[in-house]
Parts: C-alpha cells; structure tokens; sequence
C-alpha cells in the first residue's frame, strides 16, 4: 500500500525587502528539504508577495510511519530557520485504493 500526505506551510520573511530577497530564503529552504530529507518541495503561493510565502511539500512511502517521520523533520528544519517565521502549517494525508 502506498501512503503519501503533504505539509502546507505559510511563511513570513521579515527582513525581505524584495523579490529577490525573499526567493533567496524560500529557495534555501526547498533545495535543501529535497536533498536532505528526499521529499518533493515546491514555493506555492503568494510568489508576488515580498515577505510571504506558501511552500508545499509531499512525502511518499510504503510505510506511514516514515511519512510522518520525514515531514516531522522537514517541519523541524523550516521552523528553525533564522530568516523566516512560520504563520501556520497544516497535513493532509492522500488516500490510496
């Protein structure tokens, strides 16, 4: 059986003062989520927006253990990261017939 689930989090780059400034944070965080922890990561929202930031992230695996464990380290890594504060974040699990 396949288990898969997302993590949604909306975030809040305080110090960007640009575009520029804020994709720099944004991209930090999604390159390294996909190198470190394997999941797929992509900026989806608010990509207009100088200081907020919706970042979506997916987690595949044959063990719904280790979807959870992979998000929660995920969720860890981004809530400690300096230049952002994190405004909410919310999961929901994909079915599979």
């Amino acid at each position: 059986m396949i288990h898969a689930c997302t993590l949604a989090m909306e975030l809040h780059i305080p110090e960007s003062s640009s575009l520029k400034g804020k994709r720099a944070v944004v991209k930090h965080v999604i390159e390294t989520s996909r190198s470190r922890f394997g999941v797929a990561a992509a900026e989806v929202s608010y990509q207009g927006k100088w200081q907020r930031s919706e970042v979506g992230f997916a987690a595949v695996s044959g063990s719904p253990g280790q979807v959870v464990e992979v998000l929660d380290a995920v969720e860890r890594f981004v809530w400690s990261q300096p230049d952002l504060e994190v405004v909410a974040g919310s999961r929901r699990w994909l079915e599979s017939e």
